[in-house]
């Protein structure tokens, strides 16, 4: 039997995560979860292998008497930073409309007519950063995606979108060419020029420009105000940056997170860094046009490489 190690690796990094709270970077035995998961030993090595490959688990406590895993740094990191995903009632949103959405796709490709709409709750699309999503945020997730005419269907008494649903053309149309964000398909249409406001400087900026500039005061080490100006920038630009509807999630949460860290009493450098380096992670990829490129510009200006140790 062959393993699919890239779909078990996320719940073996989240298993050890909840056994080692007392010692987060302490090892475990990691032979109950590959059994339960119907893995040889030598699999379960090889699971091992594969995480330490995406430097999330190292194997350090690793013995004769069987496979022992810890969370590395980073390990440690991606599942905090998961956990804040998962708390997120936005983001939570997001993905429940995307999932049905794309599950109404396919349900229409095999010509079921119309399907319950409960049933997404057996498929993998309802998976949000590891979990299932709840009957309660699908129910809201058809009633968000009824009202903008992507499905529809018939609905009862205690339900606010329908509970039996098909795909419309239109939802087809945004999985076709949108592949499910309807934020970028509600934007498809959309042009003229924006008014990005930083600080005191106003410009109308178009999103796909090449001529204007951002200024920014700079000075040594992190200027906090300069720090939030930025953060509100990037967030009042992420509606019309074109990002997927989970990387617009992300990128607007962790503006949130440096502005608020940025105010904060005692404000850590090393965190507004690694939110500024997560945000431009997903900038950088997908995001063509001056205005991204400005935004990552502006974000390494006022949040520059710290100096080691600092």
């Amino acid at each position: 039997m062959s393993a699919d190690f890239s779909a078990l690796h996320e719940p073996l990094v989240e298993w050890i995560y909840d056994r080692t709270r007392a010692d987060p970077l302490g090892g475990v035995s990691i032979t109950e979860f590959g059994q339960s998961h119907g893995l040889t030993e030598n699999q379960t090595y090889q699971l091992l292998q594969f995480c330490k490959g995406q430097r999330l688990l190292d194997d350090r406590h690793t013995t004769h008497d069987g496979p022992e895993a810890n969370l590395t740094p980073r390990g440690l990191e991606w599942m905090e930073e998961r956990r804040r995903r998962r708390a997120d009632p936005a983001a939570r949103a997001v993905a429940a409309r995307r999932g049905l959405l794309v599950w109404l796709w396919h349900r229409k490709h095999e010509d079921v007519l119309l399907p319950a709409v409960a049933d997404v709750l057996n498929d993998p699309l309802s998976l949000f950063e590891g979990e299932r999503l709840t009957d309660r945020g699908i129910d809201r997730a058809s009633a968000y995606l009824s009202a903008k005419g992507l499905i529809k269907g018939d609905r009862n008494a205690s339900s606010d979108g329908p509970v039996q649903a098909e795909i419309t053309a239109e939802g087809e149309d945004c999985v076709d060419n949108y592949q499910g964000d309807i934020g970028a398909y509600e934007r498809r249409n959309t042009g003229g020029n924006t008014t990005i406001h930083i600080g005191q400087n106003t410009g109308n900026i178009a999103a796909n420009s090449r001529d204007f500039t951002l200024n920014a005061t700079t000075h040594s080490g992190v200027d906090l105000a300069q720090v939030v100006m930025a953060a509100r920038a990037l967030r009042q630009a992420v509606p019309i940056l074109g990002l997927p509807e989970d990387d617009a999630a992300e990128v607007t949460q962790l503006a949130t997170r440096m502005e608020e860290e940025a105010t904060s009493t005692n404000p850590d450098p090393s965190r507004l860094q690694r939110w500024r380096n997560q945000a431009v992670a997903i900038l950088s990829p997908v995001v063509s046009g001056a205005l991204g490129s400005v935004l990552t510009t502006y974000l390494g200006v006022v949040l520059p490489v710290l100096p080691a140790g600092g």
